[in-house]
């Protein structure tokens, strides 16, 4: 199959139309793309993906009026979604049965967002459905923040990339359920905790940081990896016990010594958290293909988008522990 990167809308409709793929632009990651109410056309984005069928998949649909055709929300979830849709936020919501529960890997909730990037508004609002996307890239790898990015990783197995440039957060959004009056957080991701907690007046609830069958999507331990290993925590403490390897660091804003500076890649010289999630998976990618032994990380701030940089790091050196 050729894949091609283009930035027709209407082409990007008619094969998603057709029961195909497309991969999309957001503002978070690209997604891969299918019709969410066609089993056929969204098992294609498991195996394009080789992504297990146990785990979620998250719907994009055009506009916030749209969600109450395939979930339900109450007074809360509505607050929520006016607050922060379009953007980088994504309730978790009972569904409705028009929703195939492939997409909810049997789950009786749904995950539902509405992206903030005009091309994919665009072609949301061309559509009388709305899109099952997760990632675009192979499950497991870290995800994709431009369209040559999902080429490198999915060409041959979808047909077309809404090119839309640079991913502007860079880290996927936030996931939240209602539960009763309290809001419980199950991804950290690109609209800050803080910010949810000035709207309800109250403290979100944090679940469990390990899930063995997971909700929605982006809660599996083992998630964002590199394929050379990468280790998080204390830099110059790592430095020392792998004196003898080739090590690369993530860092914000500080350079540390005994390492050349060419081996040390800072997300934001200005130290500004927005800044440095918004470049995070495209410098783990950098790393990953210049013959590093190791790429050590920084334990970043926990705070704004902080909390999501070091949730990705954390997932993204599990598999090498």
């Amino acid at each position: 199959m050729q894949t091609i990167i283009g930035t027709d809308v209407q082409a990007a409709a008619q094969i998603l139309q057709q029961g195909q793929l497309v991969a999309i632009p957001t503002e978070t990651v690209y997604g891969l793309a299918a019709n969410a109410l066609d089993e056929k056309a969204v098992v294609q984005i498991f195996d394009a993906k080789n992504r297990p069928r146990f785990n979620p998949l998250i719907m994009h649909v055009g506009s916030i009026s749209a969600i109450s055709q395939y979930a339900i929300m109450n007074d809360l979830a509505q607050k929520l979604a006016h607050a922060f849709m379009p953007g980088a936020f994504t309730l978790l919501l009972p569904k409705l049965p028009v929703v195939p529960d492939l997409v909810t890997a049997g789950s009786p909730k749904v995950a539902v967002r509405m992206p903030n990037h005009a091309l994919t508004l665009a072609l949301l609002q061309q559509l009388p459905f709305p899109l099952a996307a997760p990632s675009a890239n192979v499950f497991g790898y870290v995800s994709p923040t431009t369209a040559q990015h999902v080429y490198d990783g999915l060409s041959g197995r979808i047909p077309y990339i809404l090119d839309g440039g640079a991913c502007t957060v860079g880290v996927e959004s936030t996931i939240v359920e209602v539960v009763a009056d309290a809001v419980v957080v199950h991804r950290v991701g690109g609209v800050n905790i803080e910010a949810i907690e000035a709207l309800i007046g109250k403290k979100v609830q944090l679940p469990a940081t390990t899930v063995h069958k997971p909700v929605t999507s982006g809660q599996l331990k083992s998630h964002y990896a590199t394929t050379t290993p990468l280790i998080r925590g204390d830099v110059k403490a790592l430095l020392a016990e792998f004196a003898d390897k080739k090590v690369a660091i993530i860092g914000l804003n500080t350079y540390y010594e005994g390492l050349p500076k060419a081996q040390q890649y800072l997300l934001s010289v200005d130290g500004n958290l927005t800044e440095a999630a918004q470049h995070l998976f495209n410098v783990m990618r950098q790393l990953d293909g210049k013959g590093y032994d190791v790429i050590i990380a920084e334990v970043f701030p926990d705070e704004g988008l902080g909390k999501a940089i070091n949730d990705r790091l954390e997932r993204a050196q599990v598999l090498h522990k």
